[in-house]
């Protein structure tokens, strides 16, 4: 159905949407000139957080944005220098980030303040978890995961998980 509506020319918030449903960021590069790619903008978000070291209120988020267009890592290359966003967006994506559990809140006067719950590993990590747990069957998940990986990256899960069993066994 999805393929159907992209064939008449869906829009980007269609396609957004069903990549943001997955609950992993990324996804088609928007071309230049045009809207957001679909998660380029969460990504933004959640490097502005983790760069703040504190928690942060969707004005200053907004704000540290605006300054950082263009600087690695913050901000988002297909927004044009000078463009700001309005607060409501910088709101929802927020708000879709905490329920996503991306980000803890807390409420400061009228507003949230917000922080992400882990660095950028610790949080890749959760999105791998919740999609073992939606998984029908887990092991052949994990099997076929552990037959993909390299050399050099199934060396370093054995010895993460044998530094595990040490860890468990004292």
């Amino acid at each position: 159905m999805r393929r159907d509506r992209e064939a008449v020319g869906a829009n980007a918030d269609d396609r957004h949407q069903a990549t943001e449903s997955s609950g992993i960021s990324g996804g088609p590069e928007a071309p230049a000139g045009s809207r957001r790619a679909a998660g380029a903008l969460e990504s933004a978000i959640l490097a502005v957080l983790w760069h703040a070291k504190e928690p942060l209120s969707p004005g200053e988020v907004r704000e540290r944005l605006a300054r950082a267009d263009g600087a690695p890592g913050l901000g988002d290359e297909h927004t044009p220098a000078g463009t700001e966003l309005s607060y409501s967006t910088v709101v929802t994506i927020l708000t879709r980030l905490h329920d996503k559990r991306a980000l803890t809140r807390e409420r400061d006067g009228r507003a949230f303040r917000y922080a992400p719950v882990a660095d950028e590993a610790g949080l890749a990590a959760r999105r791998l978890s919740a999609l073992l747990d939606r998984a029908p069957d887990r092991e052949a998940v994990l099997s076929r995961f552990v037959e993909d990986l390299s050399e050099r990256d199934e060396r370093l899960l054995r010895e993460l998980l044998g530094r595990a069993d040490g860890a468990e066994a004292s």
